[in-house]
């Protein structure tokens, strides 16, 4: 790069372009000057366009991205991450083009008074403390004067992120920054006052790290108070981070008041709030003056390598998504505790509490063996790393102590077991390694395979190191990672529950049930990388919380594509609130700020059904009476089907009484919410009043007559049956088939199969509204399903048979238009009330100038 060029954009980064092209002309060639803007403005669309979704406000992107010539943390920050942390190139580049899009969108720091406020939206244990590093370091370079991190309410997180930043960014520019707090102490007023300290210079930027505490927020409040007299902090652009930004921030008496007030001393603030759970804060009243993310609403892409909810547990299906992908299946990664072993290891009662005494029952044994064995394969493998084993089962301390005993005792026992060779202890052992490394192989995530002989000489070392630690707010135990190589089974709560890295984390047996999605998100500390181990890891946990969170890796999906959505439809956080999905047991979150149903159109969706009770014969043969009564009044009316290649058949224009009998003697899941029946006639009966839906085309998607599956007769023709396997579940009165129908079934009335497959969900349903023969019309798909439904091998490891008492009858919906169609009549997701939101405009300085009335 041309080092005068740097020259010049490090000017018109600093000032603007504009600037920079005054200060420029006649020391620049016009031909030069105009290339160099250019280049600038090439650089400027490359991070805007580049990089993860984000909504935003009116501000005008203004970061062209680092600069080789006058930057100074984000070279040192990069290079340590390449060295040190030796992470790929694709990695790096990934959090560099994240932090830039973040930076370009936040105020330029020579503007006058600001108050912006943006959310960045991660995974958890997703790297989110790296990108607000990042950009902490960036905007350093660009002239940010003050950093402020808010990090979690506990002194462990707080210690964590302090210890984090002194190696990322003091220690690689030791000169540079004026610390304020350090691992050991958090905020105190230091001697030299504010004042004094906040005035601008080429010193160094002040950095603070403070937990959300009310004395520590109002130590820090106190000591801006004379800077704030004597105007000292007019020319200091601020940088507030907040960390969990959806703990303790919103919604609470003391500390959203402190923060805000601190926010409200500094005439440049820029206040970004980072989280994983975001539901807090995209609920936040946007007219309340608040701590809404108006400015920005940023996606960070969910890393490489990471372990999320949605690969552990899947998902269900969204639009897109395909019949029988094993990518929506989750890992087999988690074992199902039943609930006598549940009533071991939690009391269930106030009262039970005050005498509850744990056990170590089955599954906990199961658990705390496969942690050793795990841990003595990464040993076998050469990794020396930490090891942890977490242990939530309760909220209460007192619980938390009493596991000490039992837990030690089984470590102290298994280890003299082993030290005598006991043959029932090694033959234990090697039982559950065959069995575990036959679920899940090393070879899916390319590490060479281990037999039980190669980890057999680790176990004992294993279990030598292996403590017991009790971390919760009242114990003076703490996880300590100090030391390499630490093997500790900690048992805790809350204290474990949020932004806390459990180093090493391997096994978790977790039973705490909690009501909204925001806590149990936080208290799976399971999340994260596991590099070099990927085939270790193992959660015992019942069957209604791998539901809970296979439900939640749903919404955290959705809400990625509203924003993913908003973003192509150029919507701003004020225009357009964030969806959030319901759940019929769970609360989205304690505070609800200002949300109101978000009603969704049926318009442009297609919905089916996914449960099914395949176990109750009398269930399952009502629907197939229904679908027999369905298809025999379809023909008792003259209509006869059109085959299709594939053995399925339509039938065009069939009356929507018909369908809607018809789905009134179907019986759907309860589990099934966008397949509410009333709704679904509420939706039928709006549109009929405009015209459309009054008929519809009804297609089977049946196999070709032949088949070894054999045929199901429905409407007096013989249909044969497909192949719909359910995922591995242990113990539910449910069989979850994950999906039932592929995109290019939307269009199997009006398109060949072959070319629609090759289409898109958007082109699909364009389509559909532009062929004038099916625009108006609905389509109703039945899918005759073999009871048995072996699963194709290559799904073995996720999918068990169907294995149903009787034939099977799915069933999906597709409905023309648009989901903005004014139809409006369910209420499955929530977002914020924006009715009073201030839209900010780029009229807006002008009618301030001329008033309202012109």
């Amino acid at each position: 790069m041309d080092p005068f060029y740097e020259v010049f954009a490090g000017w018109a980064r600093k000032t603007s372009l504009d600037s920079a092209i005054k200060s420029f002309t006649g020391r620049l060639s016009r031909d030069e000057l105009e290339s160099y803007v250019q280049e600038y403005r090439k650089q400027v669309t490359g991070v805007i366009s580049g990089g993860p979704p984000i909504i935003h406000g009116p501000r005008e992107p203004w970061y062209a991205g680092p600069n080789a010539s006058a930057d100074v943390y984000w070279p040192a920050l990069e290079r340590f991450i390449r060295v040190d942390l030796a992470w790929p190139d694709g990695r790096v580049s990934t959090l560099d083009s994240s932090s830039n899009k973040v930076i370009a969108y936040t105020p330029r720091p020579n503007e006058s008074d600001w108050d912006s406020k943006g959310l960045v939206v991660g995974y958890v244990q997703s790297g989110k403390t790296t990108n607000f590093t990042a950009v902490i370091a960036k905007a350093a370079d660009v002239g940010y004067k003050f950093v402020i991190v808010l990090s979690g309410i506990h002194n462990g997180l707080r210690k964590q992120t302090q210890e984090r930043l002194d190696e990322q960014l003091h220690k690689l520019t030791p000169t540079k920054w004026k610390q304020l707090t350090n691992a050991d102490g958090d905020f105190r007023a230091p001697t030299m006052q504010s004042t004094a300290l906040l005035h601008v210079d080429d010193s160094g930027v002040i950095l603070a790290v403070v937990k959300k505490n009310a004395a520590v927020l109002k130590r820090l409040d106190k000591w801006l108070q004379p800077a704030v007299k004597q105007r000292a902090l007019n020319d200091v652009p601020t940088l507030i981070i907040d960390d969990e930004a959806d703990q303790a921030s919103v919604e609470t008496r003391i500390i959203n008041p402190l923060i805000r007030g601190i926010i409200a001393k500094l005439p440049k603030s820029t206040y970004i709030g980072y989280t994983a759970t975001p539901f807090a804060n995209i609920l936040i009243d946007p007219a309340a003056g608040d701590l809404y993310p108006k400015d920005f609403i940023l996606n960070l892409p969910e890393p490489e390598g990471y372990f999320g909810t949605e690969r552990i547990f899947g998902r269900d299906v969204v639009e897109g998504d395909e019949a029988n992908g094993v990518d929506l299946d989750g890992s087999n990664m988690v074992r199902i505790i039943p609930h006598e072993d549940v009533d071991d290891v939690r009391p269930s009662g106030k009262s039970a509490a005050q005498v509850f005494l744990p056990s170590i029952p089955p599954t906990l044994d199961l658990a705390l063996t496969w942690f050793v064995l795990a841990t003595a394969a990464r040993r076998a493998r050469g990794d020396k790393g930490h090891a942890t084993m977490l242990i939530h089962t309760s909220v209460k301390t007192d619980i938390h102590d009493q596991f000490r005993g039992p837990l030690s005792a089984f470590v102290s026992g298994l280890a003299k077991k082993w030290e005598t060779g006991d043959p029932t202890a090694v033959q234990r052992l090697s039982s559950q390694w065959q069995a575990e490394t036959s679920l899940v192989t090393s070879a899916t995530f390319g590490l060479a395979p281990l037999t039980f002989e190669d980890v057999r000489p680790f176990v004992g070392e294993v279990l030598g190191k292996c403590r017991v630690v009790i971390d919760n707010f009242r114990s003076d135990d703490r996880l300590d990672y100090s030391e390499d190589g630490q093997v500790a089974i900690a048992v805790g709560g809350n204290t474990l529950s949020r932004g806390l890295t459990l180093e090493g984390l391997t096994v978790s047996y977790f039973v705490r049930a909690a009501g909204a999605y925001d806590t149990l998100l936080q208290m799976a500390r399971w999340f994260g990388f596991r590099f070099g181990y990927e085939d270790l890891p193992r959660i015992w946990m019942t069957e209604e919380l791998r539901q809970w969170f296979r439900h939640l890796a749903t919404v955290e999906r959705e809400i990625r594509l509203d924003i993913d959505r908003y973003e192509s439809e150029d919507l701003t956080p004020t225009e357009f609130g964030v969806r959030i999905r319901t759940h019929p047991t769970l609360r989205i979150t304690a505070k609800m700020g200002a949300a109101i149903p978000a009603y969704a159109s049926y318009g442009g969706r297609r919905v089916q059904t996914r449960y099914f009770r395949t176990r109750d014969e009398d269930w399952l043969l009502r629907n197939v009476d229904a679908a027999d009564g369905l298809l025999s009044r379809v023909r008792t009316k003259g209509i006869e089907p059109r085959t299709l290649d594939s053995g399925s058949v339509v039938f065009e224009n069939v009356d929507a009484d018909d369908v809607l009998s018809f789905l009134d003697s179907y019986s759907v899941h309860p589990d099934s919410p966008d397949l509410d029946v009333d709704l679904i006639g509420k939706y039928v009966a709006k549109q009929r009043r405009r015209g459309s839906l009054d008929m519809w085309n009804l297609a089977v998607m049946a196999a070709k007559p032949g088949s070894e599956r054999g045929t199901v007769r429905l409407g007096g023709l013989d249909f044969g049956r497909i192949v719909r396997s359910q995922l591995k579940v242990d113990g539910v009165e449910r069989s979850d088939i994950k999906t039932l129908m592929s995109k290019d079934h939307r269009a199997v009335d009006f398109l060949d199969q072959s070319e629609a497959r090759k289409m898109s969900e958007n082109s699909l349903m364009d389509a559909r509204d532009k062929n004038p023969d099916v625009r108006s019309k609905g389509l109703i798909l039945l899918y005759p399903i073999d009871p048995m439904s072996e699963p194709d091998p290559a799904n073995s490891k996720s999918r068990d048979p169907l294995d149903a008492r009787a034939d099977v009858i799915g069933v999906a919906l597709v409905f023309p238009g648009s989901a903005n169609d004014d139809s409006k009549v369910s209420q499955t997701y929530v977002s914020v009330d924006l009715t009073d939101a201030e839209i900010e405009s780029e009229d807006d300085e002008l009618v301030a100038l001329v008033g309202s009335d012109g």
